[in-house]
């Protein structure tokens, strides 16, 4: 009977159930999502921003424009493929 009592308490702490870990994948989702969503608005806000200091630079006569368009679009690339390699990492 003792040995009884004590795998009803064990097996009932073991692990969550199917419940919980549907509600966990849930929130991950919807947690990740809102972050991937920054990750794309960060990306549009280092094209523009990028597009407006080379056009200023190209006016102002500065040299080596190229350096810049190459830097301020591989900054926005990652941030698209930093969201989509986490999207896929997750399995999301």
């Amino acid at each position: 009977m003792m040995i009884c009592c004590c795998l009803l308490v064990i097996s009932a702490s073991a692990q969550p159930g199917i419940t919980e870990m549907n509600q966990a994948q849930q929130n991950l989702k919807s947690d990740f999502f809102s972050a991937l969503d920054c990750a794309l608005v960060l990306a549009a806000i280092f094209g523009t921003v990028g597009a407006v200091r080379i056009y200023h630079n190209w006016q102002m006569g500065h040299p080596r424009i190229d350096e810049q368009v190459a830097a301020w679009f591989f900054a926005s690339f990652f941030m698209v493929l930093a969201g989509v390699f986490l999207r896929a990492v997750f399995g999301l």
